[in-house]
């Protein structure tokens, strides 16, 4: 009896665990939180991180006059780089508020602060809205670094350089955070643009495309350009940063074709990793460890992100094909800079990074190849006769993430009513003439597993299993409890108590 108590508290205790980890859900936000003051040998703390014309193979374009969307309005309405995010200015609230708003891929809440932060310069003051309305909700997100909580509410909100029109929409009104709003960034919010399963508190709230969609009668399909690529991460002054695009496509936007990879599963933009090149070096890893768990595309984060085991490969594969003769450890932990002397061309020494995407013909693929520009990033040297880089690319334990540093090399069409991914060379990723991404295919995927995501079970369906397992472990120790209670508290032959549920002593805390 001992026994079968042990087991039910321990199954319990495990159920327990994985409820209450998977309700404080993590999500991959990781922003570079500013300049760095840094010397060759500086440490660095972690890093953050409505009818149109179609192409022919169903894409939105904006070349029908007649259409109720202007796409050209849309043109450079991002600003910021990949290091700080990209963001876009809202009009929230009657009268409207003005507030810059991260892009972020990776998550589904709309979210904007709305109480005094010390890193931000204002917030959307509810009480001054005559149009907002709580919900008496509270919402609570975790990123991969930072969270906030905050209410639940409704009100207006306008894009100046968006779609025509004002749409009613979800807005999470945010009291409080740790690590979310950072040094150095002139966002005071987040627009989360991934699908409603990510919502929290649960999918009943509408994400903010969503809304959109419905509302203003827009096609399923927005893109993005993000035109940071090659920009020093420690830049005080915030260009132009690119483009996000509700309703298609723009044509101008981009050069060449635009390939397309399926989404796999609509909670994140879910695609399949075939492969990884270093330079000519295939890594030779199996598929499904490209995979593992998941592998997404997120402008959230600022890295490139990789499973553990594939990061280690990248690494081995790029020290064996760079012509620098050692490294210290630290530059590809992300812990310390990599230093020349101004005028010397470091980059010279790093070769193309390549990642095979599955095509929509599933027996195809393509690949999109960034170039060391893109990868090796500039980090502003106060000392002045140094040039200092950062390497761009990290270890993941939740999955591969293909972040800004690798999408400001393209033209990304996030085609939600085909549920597929596009890629084009983005016309901003150019350096000096020399264009900083390239787009090839298409080629066989004969050599590798025809399902190459198949990993652990996805996070909504672990809720689901560790929610059944806490009914099923606390009803079945109901049932114990008052198996061992009740008849068991009575005198014995030798007149004692007997109470084999004091046991029960080991609590879950």
């Amino acid at each position: 009896m001992a026994y079968s108590t042990f087991v039910l508290f321990g199954a319990f205790a495990l159920s327990l665990y994985f409820g209450v980890s998977y309700c404080y859900f993590s999500i991959p936000l990781k922003i570079y939180p500013g300049k760095y003051n840094v010397s060759s040998d500086v440490n660095l703390t972690s890093l953050r991180k409505v009818a149109l014309k179609s192409d022919g193979s169903g894409l939105s374009l904006a070349s029908d006059p007649t259409g109720t969307v202007n796409f050209l309005d849309m043109v450079n309405n991002l600003q910021g780089d990949s290091g700080r995010g990209y963001y876009i200015e809202m009009s929230i609230g009657t009268p409207g508020q003005k507030l810059n708003i991260l892009v972020d891929t990776g998550s589904s809440n709309f979210a904007v602060a709305a109480a005094p932060h010390q890193f931000i310069t204002h917030y959307f003051n509810t009480a001054l809205s005559s149009t907002y309305r709580s919900t008496d909700r509270t919402v609570a997100v975790r990123y991969t670094q930072g969270n906030w909580e905050g209410e639940l509410g409704m009100d207006r909100v306008s894009i100046p350089r968006g779609p025509n029109g004002t749409i009613n929409i979800n807005i999470a009104a945010i009291l409080s955070s740790d690590g979310f709003f950072l040094p150095g960034i002139n966002w005071q919010g987040i627009l989360g643009l991934a699908y409603p399963v990510l919502a929290r508190p649960d999918s009943s709230v509408e994400p903010f495309f969503n809304s959109v969609v419905r509302q203003l009668g827009i096609p399923d399909v927005f893109s993005l350009q993000m035109c940071g690529a090659g920009l020093s991460a420690g830049s005080e002054t915030d260009t132009m940063g690119g483009s996000l695009i509700m309703g298609g496509a723009e044509p101008s936007l981009y050069r060449g074709s635009v390939w397309y990879t399926p989404i796999i599963e609509e909670w994140y933009y879910q695609v399949e990793v075939l492969k990884l090149e270093v330079g000519d070096q295939n890594l030779n890893l199996d598929c499904r460890e490209y995979n593992m768990d998941k592998a997404i595309v997120d402008s959230g984060t600022t890295l490139l992100r990789l499973p553990v085991n594939v990061f280690n490969a990248l690494v081995e594969a790029i020290t064996r094909s760079s012509l620098i003769e050692e490294f210290s450890s630290g530059f590809w932990e992300g812990t310390k800079l990599a230093c020349w002397m101004k005028g010397e061309n470091p980059l010279r020494f790093f070769p193309k990074l390549s990642i095979y995407l599955r095509a929509t013909n599933t027996s195809e693929s393509f690949r999109i190849t960034i170039l060391p520009q893109l990868y090796i990033q500039p980090i502003t040297d106060v000392d002045g006769a140094l040039d200092c880089f950062r390497f761009g690319v990290s270890s993941s334990t939740n999955g591969m993430v293909i972040g800004a540093i690798v999408m400001e090399g393209f033209y990304v069409v996030f085609d939600r009513t085909q549920r597929r991914l596009g890629f084009a060379l983005s016309s901003c990723a150019v350096s000096d003439g020399v264009a900083l991404s390239e787009i090839e295919g298409p080629f066989s995927a004969a050599d590798v597993a025809a399902n190459c995501s198949g990993g652990p079970l996805k996070e909504p369906l672990v809720w689901m299993i560790s929610y059944a397992l806490m009914a099923v472990c606390a009803l079945a120790l109901l049932i114990l409890l008052l198996m061992l209670i009740l008849p068991c508290r009575c005198r014995n032959r030798n007149g004692e108590i007997t109470d084999e549920s004091s046991l029960v002593r080991h609590r879950i805390k």
